[in-house]
């Protein structure tokens, strides 16, 4: 049987949190999204990323506000051709993809990922999505392992999730494969809304699983299975074989340090 060949929507999430950005200020510009990497700003790149990988038919930006967008005058131009659709950013990553896809016709596979994954390559782009789509689940998130990504990356410092057969980094890269991927939107919301009331948030995850989890007694799977119990419907992950997969520019020693790969050609 054929694969679909329905290409994705990819919103790019580039909303400016409230307060000051270490990395917009250490740049010197509006927001983070507009930092130099080489010679571009990192949301051009992104922008251009997504426009040469196969997977990728249209690109939503959301945010940042129109104010901000005024003084970047590439992507002013950008948004004026139509070549990039912009809608406005909300308070939280959740509420920003949950209103860029109200905005779609419902079912349209979704590629979410951030303006500042600068590393963000069409290789990793379409192995992504087209493992995602293999993955039969209504919802895929990326993920690369955390040896490998410290393996090639030793002098940075990266998240782990820990789980019984392994740790793994987030990648920023969430695939909504159909209507039903819908529903996880809202979770992420709920779970969104209680992240700073960790007993609260342990009431929407599960008690049992909180703890299991601390414990070290969950895998990937046992995870994944909890989750899709939770949200009703099917959520799976794609194990990405690419370490920069990871590097996306949350403070400023990861914006020096991706500058400094960029201006070695190593990637």
């Amino acid at each position: 049987m054929a694969e679909p060949t329905t290409p994705f929507t990819a919103i790019i999430l580039a909303g400016k949190r409230p307060g000051k950005d270490p990395v917009a200020e250490a740049a010197g510009v509006a927001c983070k999204s507009f930092a130099p990497i080489g010679d571009r700003p990192m949301v051009h790149r992104v922008l251009d990323t997504l426009a040469a990988a196969r997977q990728v038919g249209s690109r939503i930006l959301c945010g940042p506000s129109q104010s901000m967008i005024d003084q970047e005058p590439g992507l002013k131009s950008r948004l004026k051709s139509g070549e990039v659709k912009w809608l406005a950013g909300h308070s939280t990553p959740s509420l920003s993809t949950y209103h860029a896809l109200q905005s779609l016709p419902h079912g349209t596979p979704i590629l979410v990922t951030t303006a500042d994954h600068a590393m963000l390559s069409t290789q990793i782009v379409d192995y992504f999505c087209t493992e995602a789509r293999r993955t039969g689940c209504d919802v895929a998130v990326g993920l690369a392992s955390y040896e490998q990504v410290k393996t090639a990356f030793p002098e940075t410092k990266r998240t782990a999730i820990k789980f019984k057969d392994g740790a793994y980094c987030g990648c920023n890269l969430f695939g909504f494969l159909n209507s039903h991927a819908y529903i996880a939107v809202q979770f992420w919301r709920q779970i969104e809304q209680e992240r700073k009331k960790p007993l609260r948030m342990m009431r929407v995850l599960g008690w049992w699983t909180v703890v299991r989890h601390l414990l070290g007694r969950m895998s990937l799977t046992d995870t994944l299975e909890h989750i899709s119990s939770k949200m009703g419907i099917h959520a799976g992950a794609v194990i990405l074989p690419f370490p920069e997969a990871a590097m996306d520019v949350d403070t400023i020693d990861d914006w020096r340090f991706t500058q400094s790969l960029v201006s070695k050609n190593t990637l």
